[in-house]
């Protein structure tokens, strides 16, 4: 008996990292759905200020989404890398990236926490003092925090909705387009004259008495 429990194998520094890899990866799709959720509330503020002319706000909110975007852009990566290590049978002999990929998935998750507050989003669109000092702060954190590829995605994501705010403006106060009336349909057949009362009965008659007439030419005996 003994015998079998010294044979069992050793839990390895490496079979902890990869049990943490995938507690990780775990974690780490959760954020994902809140950054998600929060991303997608940041587009209604941005569509709302935009609406009150807040256009340097809105920017402010976009920037943070791009930012926030690029962070899941990140931690996509870095699932897609660690998915495909636990499938390698082989990944117990390459120990430097098993303990490389939990590095990262650690500042991974770190980096998606900061980004789930949806307080934060409203803090966005107050006017009090501390949401002012927030923006202030949010507008510090993202000076060169954006590639310049990103900056100018934001600008063009911003003047896309302006554009699309004002044709929806512009929709609503014209008028409304009288509706057509449906007209019957054209017969494809020329219509059926209808017969005129005793028509049919001269018609009959006239009839009848070429029949006569006919009858009569046959009977008269012809000329010797």
């Amino acid at each position: 008996m003994g015998a079998l429990f010294s044979k069992r194998k050793a839990v390895t520094d490496v079979d902890k990292a990869i049990l943490s890899l995938r507690t990780q990866k775990r974690k780490l799709a959760e954020y994902q759905k809140k950054v998600g959720a929060v991303i997608e509330r940041e587009k209604e503020v941005v569509r709302q200020m935009v609406k009150e002319g807040k256009k340097d706000r809105a920017l402010l909110a976009l920037k943070k989404k791009k930012l926030q975007e690029d962070a899941l852009g990140k931690s996509d990566a870095w699932v897609l890398r660690v998915e495909q290590q636990l499938a390698d049978i082989e990944i117990t002999s390459r120990q430097a990236q098993v303990f490389e990929s939990l590095k990262a998935g650690h500042m991974a998750i770190q980096e998606l926490q900061k980004e789930i507050s949806l307080e934060d989003v409203e803090k966005l669109m107050g006017e009090s003092e501390d949401a002012k000092a927030f923006q202030d702060e949010v507008a510090a954190m993202l000076a060169g925090a954006l590639s310049e590829e990103a900056e100018l995605a934001a600008l063009a994501e911003l003047e896309a909705l302006e554009t699309e705010l004002a044709l929806e403006e512009v929709q609503q106060e014209m008028p409304a387009v009288p509706e057509v009336p449906v007209l019957p349909d054209v017969p494809k057949e020329p219509p059926v004259k209808a017969p005129v009362e005793g028509e049919e009965e001269k018609k009959s008659a006239a009839e009848a008495e070429e029949e006569t007439s006919r009858e009569r030419v046959r009977e008269e005996p012809l000329p010797a």
